[in-house]
């Protein structure tokens, strides 16, 4: 086995980041409050722990997978945290998506208890990290960022270093900002498509090499029409990192617009209950009680 790596959170994007690690032959231990969740693991290799101080324990990097700065805390530093367990010098790389200035915060705090900090947020989702072709951009020192990079290789094909800790988060926002306006033109012009009599299914094929095409259009425009909702992602995690991109905006004194309405639209719908569906249930924003063609 290659490496020892303790996974903490195990959700749809952990779940996918552990089932890599655990089949391409790494020594995984897993800790969620979620036990079938563990169990899926368990399944393909992993090992179970009864808490974050007995995964960090058994490994040499803990890797975090959770929501928000407040569950990272917890799981770090709470009641048989990571913190409890883990080794002086452990590596902790955390690809949660959270905010810049947290993230400083946690790293200078695990730096006192002699444990090293990179923050690593994806993008990609769970259907890359699957097959190992996650885009990893990493905040933290050289050798730490190297570190990570070494233990994340059956997960990620491009991996950037950015800088400093909480660098990686600040360009994960940057890349929220862009794949939130995104999805949102894709399912915009996928409506008028729809509207205009057009058959929305060939633009992708049609658009191909273009200036207008992308990886959203290609994966996005044939879902939107289809209706197909199947998740990949969450409305209310995009909600979370806009509302991220805006704090920071507000800090750098940076006008955006484009993304104030984009967030808006997510905000809504997350209002209307749709905030745990996929990024494809955007078109519903479009739908009108009348429209015949989507239904």
């Amino acid at each position: 086995m290659d490496n020892r790596i303790a996974l903490i959170g195990a959700g749809a994007m952990g779940g996918a980041i552990g089932a890599r690690l655990a089949e391409t032959g790494n020594r995984l231990t897993v800790f969620d409050l979620d036990t079938e969740r563990v169990q899926a693991l368990v399944d393909k290799g992993a090992f179970a722990a009864t808490t974050a101080a007995e995964a960090a324990a058994a490994s040499d990097t803990v890797i975090l997978s959770l929501n928000s700065p407040s569950i990272v805390r917890r799981a770090v530093f709470g009641e048989a945290g990571v913190a409890a367990g883990a080794k002086p010098g452990t590596l902790i790389i955390d690809m949660s998506s959270i905010d810049p200035d947290a993230t400083k915060q946690l790293a200078a705090d695990a730096a006192e208890k002699g444990l090293r900090w990179v923050d690593s947020p994806l993008s990609g989702g769970a259907p890359k990290a699957l097959i190992g072709q996650l885009t990893l951009m990493a905040g933290g020192s050289e050798k730490d960022v190297a570190d990570a990079h070494a233990v994340l290789k059956d997960v990620a094909t491009n991996y950037t270093h950015m800088g400093p800790v909480g660098a990686g988060q600040t360009t994960k926002l940057i890349n929220q900002v862009l794949c939130g306006l995104g999805f949102l033109a894709v399912a915009e012009a996928t409506q008028l498509a729809l509207d205009a009599g057009v058959d929305a299914a060939k633009i992708p094929l049609a658009l191909k090499g273009g200036r207008a095409d992308s990886a959203i259009l290609q994966e996005y425009m044939p879902r939107y029409v289809a209706k197909d909702y199947r998740r990949t992602g969450r409305i209310d995690n995009m909600v979370k990192d806009l509302n991220g991109a805006q704090d920071l905006a507000r800090r750098t004194h940076t006008t955006m617009p484009l993304t104030a309405v984009c967030a808006e639209v997510h905000r809504m719908l997350t209002a209307a209950g749709l905030g745990g569906e996929d990024q494809a249930a955007l078109m519903e924003f479009f739908r009108g009680p009348n429209r015949e063609n989507l239904e």
